[in-house]
């Protein structure tokens, strides 16, 4: 079971398990909230090895009764409420499906394991998290597996809220568990309220590109190709108990890659350069808006041999290519269409 796998990083992972493993059966487990896009898996939801089942991950007798469904043997745990800013105006929703969701999630993998022949023996329960629980970092300096957790957003400690609940049920219950931390993804089918999609969209309209503060605060930006990637080795490969940091070793500040974007964006558009750098104004910055975010990914390189596929610049490009190929997608999701796939495609089947 894929839980939010009709999300932007839970699809690429489906698609990514549902293409390399025929022998798997991937349910994807999914309750369609606004940034659950089942359009984003329309190339796989015919595969013989894919199904779908809308669900929500607070609803326990929903998740009891697709684990005596299905049998699963293993659960990888994508879904999340995951914009800091929906989190500032509503933290109790995140509070919900990031604490309560992880705790039925954690429950019904425990007493349906427990109960099966082979108990906890070839089970696994991966937690994917974000680095946004180390909270801020200074001008210098790496987060790792070891480093404190400091969340400063609703989201973050919801988020971080969810990492230590998965370490009780290891610690308490032996649950087969593993964790993963990443960085900041981008890449095709992002939701457009995030901000690499959502410039490339004002940018193709001249719209105006809001940059909160001075655009100082850096991120190190992660492919999501290459996050899919990460967690099927570390799904197969890692130490069960452990953690790995995922990152992309691209920091870059805000501004920066605003401008970054806006001269790509120039070059693909037929416009002459700074034509879309003038769309840029500054906002007022958000509440906990923390400064600097960097992953020291050394551990899951070393252990596990993973690394990045792309550099920032050739994977930004590609993804400024499929926005502008897949205008579609993008309309369907800014005008609300894509709500209405799961009713059209699935719920008369």
């Amino acid at each position: 079971m894929v839980t939010g796998g009709a999300g932007f990083i839970g699809s690429h992972v489906v698609r990514l398990f549902v293409n390399k493993y025929p022998g798997y059966l991937i349910v994807n487990a999914d309750a369609l909230t606004y940034a659950g896009n089942l359009e984003n898996l329309k190339d796989v939801e015919q595969a013989s090895n894919y199904r779908f089942e809308r669900a929500d991950i607070t609803d326990a007798a929903r998740i009891d009764a697709l684990f005596e469904q299905y049998a699963f043997d293993a659960v990888i745990h994508l879904a999340a409420e995951s914009h800091v800013d929906r989190s500032i105006i509503d933290p109790l929703a995140f509070v919900k499906t990031n604490v309560l969701g992880t705790a039925t999630l954690l429950n019904s993998s425990r007493k349906y394991w427990a109960k099966t022949e082979s108990k906890m023996e070839g089970k696994r329960f991966y937690h994917v998290s974000t680095d946004e629980v180390y909270g801020s970092l200074g001008e210098e300096g790496f987060f790792t597996e070891e480093t404190s957790y400091d969340p400063r957003s609703p989201y973050s400690a919801s988020k971080a809220s969810s990492d230590h609940l998965v370490s009780a049920w290891y610690h308490t219950y032996g649950l087969p568990v593993v964790m993963s931390n990443c960085s900041n993804n981008y890449g095709s089918y992002h939701f457009p309220e995030k901000l690499i999609p959502l410039m490339i969209n004002n940018i193709k309209n001249n719209k105006s590109l809001p940059v909160y503060g001075k655009g100082e605060n850096v991120r190190d930006w992660l492919f999501v190709e290459d996050h899919a990637r990460a967690i099927d080795v570390i799904f197969h490969k890692g130490k069960t108990g452990d953690k790995y940091n995922i990152g992309g070793f691209n920091e870059w500040t805000n501004i920066d890659l605003v401008h970054l974007l806006c001269k790509i964006m120039d070059s693909k558009l037929g416009r002459a350069e700074g034509t879309s750098a003038k769309l840029i104004t500054y906002v007022t910055d958000r509440p906990g808006h923390d400064l600097r975010y960097a992953i020291d990914a050394t551990k899951l390189n070393k252990e596990l041999g993973w690394e990045p596929s792309l550099q920032f610049e050739e994977g930004l490009e590609k993804t400024v290519d499929w926005y502008l190929q897949n205008e579609d997608w993008v309309k369907h999701v800014t005008s609300g269409d894509y709500q209405h796939y799961y009713e059209e495609q699935y719920a008369r089947r």
